[in-house]
């Protein structure tokens, strides 16, 4: 736990040159740049729980077919038509983030 910290401690050190104000006239953050970051944030968090979603249905379907192994077509099946669901929905996300930030 103590590494870890250290570890935080170290990269925020290391980011702190990044808040230094330049030398031209405007600072600060802009709204583009507002919209993009929120736009990469909720891209992330979308896809890493699409990551989780597939992750569960693929485990889900191999303690189908272990407990079952005669079923193991229609569950294959089914299993491949949700992943192909769950990945539309990280592609949907992609396309709205994309647009949202223009």
């Amino acid at each position: 736990m103590r590494g870890k910290m250290m570890l935080l401690v170290l990269f925020l050190l290391a980011a702190l040159p990044m808040f230094a104000q330049g030398t031209g006239g405007a600072s600060g953050i802009g709204p583009g740049e507002l919209k993009f970051l929120g736009g990469v944030v909720g891209l992330g968090i979308a896809c890493g729980l699409c990551g989780v979603g597939q992750g569960r249905a693929a485990a889900a379907a191999a303690e189908a077919t272990a407990r079952n192994p005669g079923a193991r077509g229609p569950v294959l099946i089914v299993m491949i038509l949700g992943l192909a669901f769950i990945e539309s929905l990280a592609i949907y996300t992609l396309l709205i983030a994309f647009n949202a930030t223009k």
